[in-house]
């Protein structure tokens, strides 16, 4: 769309405008703290400017989308991994919200457009990718499995052994 074409058209009601603001204001400092997290100060302001170019130039029909948080979360990730020149996984960028930048799971559900289990199981997978160095292998391992005293957890273990010996 060409700027002379942006200068015919109708504003978009205010209550559109608005919500953009909303959203803008919700999720830009999640955004710039990932984006920094990745890529130099400068690149990481470039890089949130243009993603809110594109959810703005793109808002009502971002609007329409099930989970416009989604939306914008994909874009998000797609731009630093090309400006980074680095993809990651998705539980790679869990684990980086939550560990380095400290965002509770029901922050990082919001801000992703997704459930907060799937973000506690993506947490988990990337326990499994670091082979437990961030400790909380055993707190799923707990939450999964609760109540088992020390005693019957040895005893089990020890079952398991001499079994398969």
């Amino acid at each position: 769309m060409t700027t002379a074409t942006r200068k015919n058209m109708k504003p978009p009601p205010a209550v559109l405008t608005n919500a953009f603001y909303a959203f803008y204001d919700l999720h830009r400092p999640a955004y710039y703290a990932y984006a920094q997290a990745r890529l130099s100060t400068e690149e990481a302001r470039v890089a949130v400017a243009h993603l809110f170019s594109l959810v703005a130039d793109n808002w009502t029909s971002v609007v329409n989308e099930r989970c416009p948080s989604a939306w914008a979360w994909e874009r998000h990730t797609r731009v630093i991994a090309r400006r980074s020149g680095r993809t990651t996984t998705p539980a790679q960028d869990i684990s980086l919200l939550h560990d380095q930048l400290l965002f509770s799971i029901g922050e990082i559900a919001a801000l992703t457009g997704t459930d907060a289990a799937t973000v506690a199981a993506l947490l988990a997978a990337a326990d499994r990718e670091a082979g437990g160095r961030t400790g909380r292998a055993s707190l799923w391992t707990s939450m999964i499995k609760p109540g088992a005293s020390n005693e019957a957890r040895w005893r089990r273990a020890f079952r398991l052994r001499t079994a398969a010996a």
